[in-house]
């Protein structure tokens, strides 16, 4: 099928990463897309195979599927194809010359159904994400007033749409993933953690833990905003303190970045792309979620450490780490939180991925 995908670039580029992984899943799977962005600067490093095209346009082609970037505001052809499904991620908008385009573009023949429109929500553990997977929205304006969206809830059980999944997960993981990291390391068989955040309070403390700070433990830094706050940390050490071993790891692929959690040992991720693809590694991990002003960001921090099933110690160090609670970061258990997560994978694993359970939803609502 032609699908059209929507992203909207909020911050710190989540939100296209999920986009593309949804796009090549589908891709892989003989599907085509058009996939809206309105700042696709970040697939530069973020999906170097695909390939820029001579009239700017960049596309990838996988098997018998194929992807198309297009600009936000680069409106379609009076005589485009009419797609089968389209995806509005995170509750964006589509755009809208898109909206007069779809209108004056619309089947007219009752064998030729219209697409079935699809709002692809964010993550969370919370108990609304059941009861409102699957929901219609009716458009009560613009356009296409009288249409109906279906709200689509990825989510860690089988009542919800599930997480973003290779088909040949583990192979892909797998694939020279340690040799691949261990040439780049000082130690080669020294013990990893990843960091990969935004700012928090607690990095400093975290610097001069035990564990985190012997000769044999390196620090393996992202870009970005948790490479600036790593930085600053370092220089409110204690004049005393044992300074950590380090590397700075450049933008990444996102197979390469997926590959470099799976040869952690610890891996810090944050929003909602690299906290999936942390639990596909199954290494222990700490997760920074998005922070918000309402403070909506505690209870869903909550949910998802309940449904981890996480020990207390794992459990009190995210609460320190997302600033919410003035208890010191504890110790660090390694055993007990890589046991946590790899349980937490083998849930995830035995339920259907979201991108099998949206081809069953959308065959179900043509």
């Amino acid at each position: 099928m032609l699908w059209d995908i929507f992203c909207r670039v909020i911050d710190n580029h989540g939100d296209l990463g999920v986009c593309w992984r949804l796009s090549v899943n589908l891709a892989s799977r003989g599907h085509s897309l058009r996939l809206w962005v309105d700042e696709p600067s970040a697939l530069a490093w973020m999906a170097p195979e695909a390939q820029a095209q001579p009239d700017g346009r960049i596309q990838l082609s996988l098997q018998n599927g194929h992807i198309e970037v297009r600009s936000w505001d680069d409106a379609l052809a009076p005589a485009a194809a009419m797609s089968k499904v389209w995806v509005e991620a995170f509750g964006c908008e589509l755009p809208a010359h898109f909206l007069s385009w779809a209108q004056q573009a619309k089947p007219e023949t009752a064998e030729v159904s219209m697409p079935v429109w699809v709002n692809l929500e964010y993550l969370s553990a919370e108990s609304y994400v059941e009861r409102s997977h699957k929901l219609p929205s009716p458009v009560m304006s613009g356009p296409l007033k009288g249409r109906t969206k279906w709200f689509f809830y990825p989510g860690f059980t089988s009542q919800t749409g599930g997480l973003i999944r290779e088909l040949e997960l583990d192979a892909s993981l797998r694939s020279h993933a340690s040799q691949a990291f261990d040439a780049l390391s000082a130690k080669p068989h020294s013990s990893k953690t990843t960091l990969f955040c935004y700012a928090p309070e607690a990095l400093t403390e975290a610097l001069q833990l035990s564990s985190l700070s012997s000769e044999d433990h390196e620090w393996q830094i992202a870009h970005g905003r948790g490479a600036s706050a790593f930085d600053a940390a370092l220089t409110l050490l204690p004049k005393q303190a044992v300074l950590p071993r380090f590397r700075k790891v450049p933008p990444l692929p996102q197979a390469q970045f997926d590959q470099l959690l799976y040869s952690s040992d610890l891996n810090f991720v944050r929003g909602e792309d690299s906290l999936v693809r942390a639990l596909w590694a199954g290494k222990a991990l700490i997760w920074h979620i998005y922070p918000q002003d309402d403070g909506a960001h505690g209870p869903k921090l909550n949910a998802f450490l309940d449904w981890l099933q996480a020990p207390h110690s794992l459990r009190q160090f995210h609460l320190r780490w997302n600033g919410l609670s003035p208890n010191p970061l504890p110790e660090i258990d390694l055993p007990a939180w890589q046991a946590c997560v790899h349980a937490a994978r083998q849930r995830l694993l035995s339920q259907t991925d979201l991108v099998s359970q949206l081809l069953q939803f959308v065959e179900e609502k043509r």
